[in-house]
């Protein structure tokens, strides 16, 4: 094919994604295209230093548990994106109310959430999270054959709980969104204050306290990071093992 009948192609692809009329319905194509990059680029280089670090076997199975969890992630991330894109694009045009989304104000980017004004939710304000129930229900929620749950979808649903907890937490105490009491102006600046050395100490005590008693039910590579740092260390039997090796 000439340059020419490329650029001619080019153009015409270009033609079709800028045209306002097909945007929602290419929203859906790009956004499963970050989940999966996304996913990749996140994955990769976590699973391949934990399987150098922590795992045995030649290079040849680590290459292969490498690649398998990178394609988990990706693939999860991938068809999350697809799910969530579509149900709120079929709620948008074919719901009750037909082209009435509920809007927000992009967040710049390096901006704050302490910086940035928001509007009211117009319409229906609770589309994304209908779609993100079907999604998270679809993609992560399921079980192996086997009835065993994705150690990699374990990681992302916790990654993502605990994201929300602090985002609830600071809700929580936000004035004018929070709740009574606490969100007042004077309360909420205290709690914002002294919550965080709070939290922080508690979830370390409890965390060190399942390991000694209950590590079974920890998850495993925090298990594996935890056991190479804290039990592993009461063990050497000489100078190599002692500085130089764990083991």
């Amino acid at each position: 094919m000439s340059s020419t009948a490329l650029e001619s192609l080019k153009a015409s692809v270009e033609q079709i994604i800028l045209d306002p009329k097909y945007r929602d319905v290419l929203a859906i194509v790009k956004g499963a295209r970050n989940g999966a990059v996304y996913g990749a680029k996140v994955r990769f280089p976590h699973a391949l230093v934990m399987m150098l670090l922590f795992r045995s076997g030649t290079l040849q199975e680590k290459a292969k548990l490498v690649f398998r969890a990178t394609k988990t992630h990706a693939t999860n991330l991938a068809k999350f994106a697809t799910i969530y894109k579509t149900v709120c694009y079929l709620l948008k045009h074919y719901g009750t109310t037909p082209g009435k989304e509920g809007k927000r104000i992009p967040i710049p980017p390096f901006a704050t959430a302490q910086k940035v004004k928001r509007i009211p939710e117009r319409g229906r304000p609770y589309d994304s999270f209908f779609a993100g129930l079907l999604g998270g229900y679809v993609v992560f929620g399921q079980r192996s054959r086997k009835g065993k749950i994705s150690s990699v979808n374990q990681q992302i649903v916790v990654y993502v709980f605990a994201r929300v907890v602090l985002a609830l937490a600071r809700l929580a105490v936000k004035p004018g969104y929070g709740l009574p009491g606490v969100s007042e102006p004077n309360n909420s600046t205290a709690i914002s204050h002294y919550a965080w050395p709070v939290f922080a100490a508690v979830s370390w005590a409890s965390v060190m306290h399942l390991f000694r008693w209950h590590d079974a039910e920890l998850q495993p590579s925090l298990r594996s990071s935890m056991v190479y740092i804290y039990r592993d260390a009461d063990t050497w039997d000489g100078l190599r093992n002692f500085l130089w090796h764990n083991k």
